[in-house]
């Protein structure tokens, strides 16, 4: 039978079915041999056994895989920030949205705790550049409703630093969701990581995975984008990209490029350029790191 790996957790994962609910599973041996290690949102065909529990006996193929959070299939990202303490850094959410972009998954912009602080001037941006953004509280309900909405159906994920309040959102969406809120540090600004595993929990006629927060500290292990691909998941630069003097420009430093004049003329946020021309630069210093490494 098939299903979906919605909790792998010290050897165990656990497989929700049509037939049987969830099936507690341990993996066959070829997955281990073959360096092959299921994920949460893998739909997987599983061998059921006498006492109830199950074996996973392959992995069917994947539409996407992340490594932050570690999770397969995910088709909506949902990108929690926050104008209040924790404030998120710009370059976070670029970060993100550009991951989310290059693996073919849907990012959604949320700004949680709208009733402490607005962020009117941020959601702007990210509205002209062509993402679904919107300001919600978990503390008053504003925008649940909308979010609610954005989740029927789908398969998202969670993710923010830590503080921010993915948590608190689910338990607002799911009453009685149960998951424990961090309390943040004032002094650091910083919440405390309350959520040690990736799951998937059915929430508002979806399945939504809550998973660790990520900070400025370990952004950069994050996965990166290729630096030729990079231009493609920043969707503003689309529609000037044709106008550029020369033909495959990086946007970076050329001459007469139309991406950067466009800039200029506030045509394209600042902060996303500038979050384009930090991860430009650090694909670029990967890629020297990885020659050197070769010789």
């Amino acid at each position: 039978m098939t299903g979906i790996i919605v909790k792998a957790l010290s050897g165990f994962y656990y497989v929700h079915t049509a037939d049987y609910g969830t099936v507690s599973c341990r993996g066959r041996g070829k997955l281990r041999h073959e360096h092959v290690t299921p994920l949460v949102g893998d739909r997987v065909e599983i061998t059921r056994q006498e006492d109830g529990t199950g074996r996973v006996e392959a992995i069917l193929p994947r539409v996407n895989e992340f490594q932050r959070p570690m999770a397969a299939n995910i088709q909506q990202m949902i990108i929690v920030a926050s104008g209040a303490i924790p404030v998120t850094d710009p370059y976070l959410i670029d970060r993100m949205i550009a991951v989310a972009e290059w693996k073919s998954c849907t990012p959604v912009v949320c700004f949680n705790k709208c009733d402490l602080c607005r962020m009117d001037a941020l959601a702007a941006v990210y509205e002209k550049a062509g993402f679904q953004t919107l300001q919600v509280s978990a503390e008053t309900g504003e925008g649940m409703e909308h979010l609610a909405g954005l989740l029927a159906g789908k398969v998202s994920a969670f993710t923010g630093n830590s503080g921010v309040g993915k948590s608190s959102i689910l338990n607002a969406l799911q009453p009685g969701f149960s998951l424990q809120v961090g309390q943040v540090s004032e002094k650091l600004g910083r919440g405390r990581h309350t959520t040690r595993h990736v799951e998937l929990f059915k929430v508002c006629g979806g399945l939504v995975a809550d998973t660790p927060g990520f900070s400025s500290l370990d952004a950069e292990a994050m996965e990166q984008v290729p630096k030729e691909e990079l231009a493609g998941v920043f969707r503003e630069f689309g529609s000037y990209e044709a106008r550029c003097r020369f033909a495959g420009c990086a946007h970076y430093k050329e001459k007469g490029c139309a991406v950067r004049d466009a800039v200029r003329a506030e045509e394209i946020a600042l902060s996303r350029y500038q979050s384009y021309v930090r991860l430009y630069e650090q694909a670029l210093a990967r890629k020297s790191w990885q020659s050197n490494q070769k010789h």
